[in-house]
């Protein structure tokens, strides 16, 4: 888009042609001026926060939270993906669109792991009991079609589309940041599996099973698992034991207990985790103990949880971090860059991310805590 405005200048336009004007509008929206800073948003994510912010209020509980959630979601509904069909419909010509866009539009380009979300969330506020499903039963159905419509053949799932694998692709010499393609990666099939296990529709047996085979084969040797959209390793691990254990794995195979492991080792001596996009490198995982943030801190928490390790020392010194780290305001600050655009090349920091992650992991604290039942119920 850059690019765009400046060849218009170099070609000699002038400033008031529509073309440019255009052009430079585009970017002009992107961009963000506070009293401390200035920067350009690479695009806006306002459904993935919104439907992120309704996961949280969905673990916070009550009726304000639960009326919040209603509006969030029913704002989302207007935005489902009906009727356009985008590039995945050439290796799924039959299967009708319904899925969500991670921006406010963009129908060619759905993004099956917002969906996935969102369809958890609508399922997980109908199940609440607190309104009459109509409002969101079709849009669930379709969303979950969708999703399991674009199942890869090696089992799991990419970004946007269907087995998005030629990588001689990304040798060509004008390959963009070499990532040209959209693999089936472990943190959107994780989504997917947590999708199908908190739907339960039979149907979806052999998908899942096809699945879960995906994850087993992805698992890094240290127990870990690869974060594509996330940083890094302590995203995708908590993508993936969130999945297992809602698709009933038991928490004491040894992968499940191999990943545990990892995070409790990954932990740091404040009580914390972090991870920095060094873990992008091509060898190795790189310095994992890099100081905590709460988001990343608050995915290892809910990571730990689902696995069953609520009475472990980590999860204890994990929660008394975010208590202590929590500024005047309620919220958290967090300066470090925690999500990827494209990994080695571009970071992305997610202004929400220390807000909604930390609330929902104390909450699930809070909820398992009183509970007599300490099973993970939800996907996420």
């Amino acid at each position: 888009m850059a690019n765009m405005v400046m060849m218009f200048d170099a070609l000699g336009y002038p400033h008031e042609h529509p073309d440019l004007v255009i052009a430079r509008k585009a970017i002009d929206k992107l961009l963000v001026t506070t009293r401390d800073e200035t920067y350009c948003q690479p695009c806006v994510s306002p459904v993935w926060d919104t439907v992120l912010v309704c996961q949280s209020l969905l673990e916070v509980g009550g009726a304000q939270a639960s009326a919040a959630v209603h509006r969030g979601l029913l704002w989302l509904k207007d935005r489902q993906v009906l009727a356009t069909v985008g590039d995945w419909a050439e290796q799924r010509p039959l299967v009708r669109p319904g899925g969500w866009a991670f921006q406010y539009a963009n129908p060619h380009y759905p993004d099956l792991d917002d969906t996935a979300v969102v369809v958890m969330a609508m399922e997980r506020f109908v199940r609440s009991g607190i309104r009459d499903d109509s409002d969101f039963a079709e849009a669930i159905q379709r969303g979950r079609e969708w999703v399991v419509g674009l199942q890869s053949a090696n089992g799991g799932w990419g970004a946007f589309d269907v087995n998005n694998t030629s990588e001689y692709l990304n040798h060509i010499p004008f390959a963009d940041h070499g990532a040209l393609l959209d693999p089936p990666t472990a943190d959107v099939t994780a989504r997917c599996i947590s999708m199908m296990a908190q739907l339960g529709d039979d149907s979806d047996r052999p998908a899942l099973s096809a699945a879960l085979r995906f994850l087993w084969r992805t698992q890094e040797d240290d127990g870990s698992w690869y974060g594509r959209w996330g940083m890094n390793y302590i995203y995708g691990t908590w993508s993936v034991l969130c999945a297992l254990l809602a698709a009933g794995v038991s928490p004491e195979v040894p992968p499940v207990r191999r990943a545990v492991d990892w995070l409790i080792a990954t932990q740091n001596a404040d009580g914390g985790w972090g991870e920095t996009g060094d873990s992008y490198g091509l060898n190795d995982h790189g310095d994992q103990h890099v100081p905590s943030t709460a988001s990343q801190t608050a995915w290892a928490l809910l990571a730990l949880m689902a696995a069953g390790e609520l009475r472990h020392s980590a999860i204890a010194r994990g929660i008394d971090y975010l208590l202590r780290s929590q500024g005047s305001d309620g919220f958290w600050s967090e300066p470090e860059f925690t999500a990827t655009g494209f990994p080695r090349v571009f970071y992305l920091r997610y202004h929400g991310y220390p807000k909604f992650f930390p609330v929902w992991a104390l909450a699930r604290y809070r909820n398992l805590i009183q509970s007599r039942d300490r099973r993970l119920r939800f996907g996420m």
